[in-house]
């Protein structure tokens, strides 16, 4: 068990971030164990001929039979806008001492592929780390940060309904929260209590966890969660369409606006209904002049939301549907 004490300091300081090299250390789990993460499997099919061409000894000498993956791996996002070529420049930039250690940390020793004079070891890991990214990542990353982002958002919206508690109570089965603690439950035998000492929390959605996570050593306080939404990461979305509104705004406008109860992006509804995102952003213009969607700046990204126009217009195509279907 991990428990991370917050103090009046912290609470301010609870934020999410969204991290490339992150996912992409936590993806080693599923490349080396895919019977534990099911959900991830039409992307390692996807993804099956492209890692032939990637340096994999190199890569599984970063995850122990644990799924373990070292500190280095799983850097504090300070946005949820983090590049992974800034994130790469500053791990090539990584002191050999905190490179061992990390290592050690999760194998109790060296792997031998990452034996060797430790500057060219950290090189050999570079180059492998950019063969996963560019071969399995790269062309699905929109896709992936989509998910994520829209999960963001999620606990974002829980927080100003709700309240930070029951956002945390609800991230994972495995983490709680009570009197000012965060507890993780990890599959380490050994407790830790960490006093994040003004630092805050930082929480990481990811598809690459099926319970929580959280850093091996001493790193800052951090808590990687599964993300909601992958279940339908990799299929196309079928909305069934109210009729009356489908008669009005047509089939795909109400399909955008069934699917808009909670906020997403273009690029996620795009994804999600296998339409390009140009067609998705036409229509949404045309809902949002009708007042039946409102939008929002998150970062680079333009957020979507059903309003209480859109709303109602549902519930009342809903309500005539219920009636001619009784007389029917």
């Amino acid at each position: 068990m991990l428990r991370y004490r917050l103090t009046d300091s912290d609470f301010g300081g609870v934020h999410f971030g969204l991290s490339p090299l992150c996912e992409l250390g936590l993806s080693l789990r599923a490349i080396k164990d895919p019977s534990l993460f099911p959900l991830q499997l039409p992307w390692l099919r996807r993804t099956e001929e492209a890692r032939s061409r990637v340096d994999l000894e190199t890569l599984f000498a970063l995850i122990d039979d644990r799924l373990w993956t070292p500190d280095f791996l799983n850097p504090r996002p300070a946005s949820p806008l983090t590049r992974i070529d800034d994130e790469f420049q500053t791990l090539a930039r990584i002191r050999t001492s905190t490179f061992h250690r990390d290592l050690e940390a999760v194998h109790g020793r060296i792997p031998d592929a990452l034996s060797g004079p430790p500057r060219e070891a950290v090189a050999r890991m570079m180059r492998a780390l950019q063969q996963l990214w560019d071969e399995c990542f790269a062309p699905y990353w929109p896709r992936m940060r989509a998910v994520l982002e829209a999960d963001v958002t999620y606990r974002g919206r829980l927080i100003a309904q709700s309240g930070l508690a029951a956002m945390l109570n609800g991230v994972s089965s495995t983490v709680s929260y009570e009197k000012d603690v965060v507890s993780v439950q990890l599959r380490d035998p050994v407790d830790r209590e960490v006093a994040t000492g003004g630092l805050g929390l930082t929480l990481v959605p990811t598809m690459f966890t099926r319970r929580a996570s959280a850093p091996v050593g001493s790193g800052p306080p951090m808590v990687m969660y599964p993300a909601r939404g992958q279940g339908a990461l990799w299929e196309t979305e079928r909305v069934p369409n109210p009729a009356a509104v489908a008669a009005i705004v047509g089939q795909a406008r109400a399909s955008l606006l069934t699917a808009l109860a909670e906020p997403a992006s273009s690029t996620e509804l795009g994804v999600r209904f296998d339409v390009t995102t140009s067609a998705v952003n036409q229509h949404l213009r045309a809902l949002r002049d009708a007042g039946l969607v409102t939008s929002t700046r998150y970062g680079h990204s333009m957020l979507y939301f059903r309003s209480e126009l859109g709303t109602a217009l549902l519930a009342a195509s809903t309500d005539v549907s219920l009636v001619s279907g009784a007389g029917s």
